[in-house]
């Protein structure tokens, strides 16, 4: 594997912008951070799964030539998924154990990078034409989680797809509407910091200057208990640059 990247607080680079966060909003990160690590304390190859919901774009993953960023890998369930398919995947994540387990079982990387995202992406502009954010986008701030996607924007290149999946306010199994609510649909708890649920005005207003491409709520049985959550591909600023089909069957 080249070029592994440790990158900490305030030591972005490639012309990132460093994202101002709140004492607050920082605590709760770094309580974050600690339950991840020791989620992410020891993993193995073999116990690595993914679900289908990449396969909704498996045209537009096929054709991606560039490195496919997976911003907040964990242990690396969509980096699996893409590896299998002969992409070169970029696998990021906040939590050091995270990204040592990422280089450990996965040496096809192309790169493992450990960096908050709260405080910018350590890359230079136009890096890629896909960005998949899993599960990584909601435990933000409004104002941050607003930065994050400008961050988002910057290093994808004109007509790049970012698809993510983020919590539902429906995802009742999975903590929506509990612990202190800081901000709408945004909550804090002692355990995991801070938690953002979307409905679908959320979703308009995170990406309503996106081009929206593809988005669905739905259900998610990876875990124990069914997950809700919402699933969507976008576009920064220009329309879509795949075919028509594709993003008829998107829809």
């Amino acid at each position: 594997m080249g070029n592994d990247q440790e990158i900490g607080r305030g030591g972005l680079a490639n012309g990132s912008v460093k994202i101002q966060e709140t004492a607050a909003e920082k605590s709760a990160n770094t309580r974050a951070l600690q339950r991840w690590n020791v989620i992410h304390s020891v993993c193995e190859r073999a116990q690595v799964q993914y679900d289908d919901w990449l396969e909704t774009f498996q045209g537009a993953i096929a054709r991606c030539q560039t490195p496919i960023i997976d911003l907040g890998c964990g242990s690396g369930n969509d980096t699996l998924y893409l590896i299998e398919r002969g992409k070169r995947v970029i696998a990021c994540d906040y939590a050091q154990n995270a990204i040592r387990n990422i280089r450990k079982n996965f040496p096809e990387v192309e790169r493992a990078v450990c960096f908050d995202m709260a405080e910018g992406l350590p890359f230079g502009e136009d890096l890629t034409d896909l960005v998949i954010c899993d599960l990584s986008l909601h435990y933000f701030t409004e104002q941050t989680t607003f930065a994050i996607l400008d961050e988002i924007k910057r290093v994808l290149r004109p007509g790049g797809l970012l698809l993510f999946r983020v919590n539902s306010v429906r995802d009742v199994n999975h903590g929506a509407g509990m612990g202190r609510e800081v901000e709408h649909h945004l909550y804090e708890t002692q355990e995991w910091g801070y938690k953002r649920y979307f409905d679908l005005h959320d979703i308009n207003k995170f990406w309503g200057a996106w081009d929206q491409i593809y988005l669905q709520e739905e259900a998610m049985h990876r875990y124990e208990l069914e997950k809700v959550l919402w699933k969507g591909a976008v576009v920064a600023g220009v329309s879509y640059s795949g075919c028509s089909s594709e993003r008829t069957a998107f829809r």
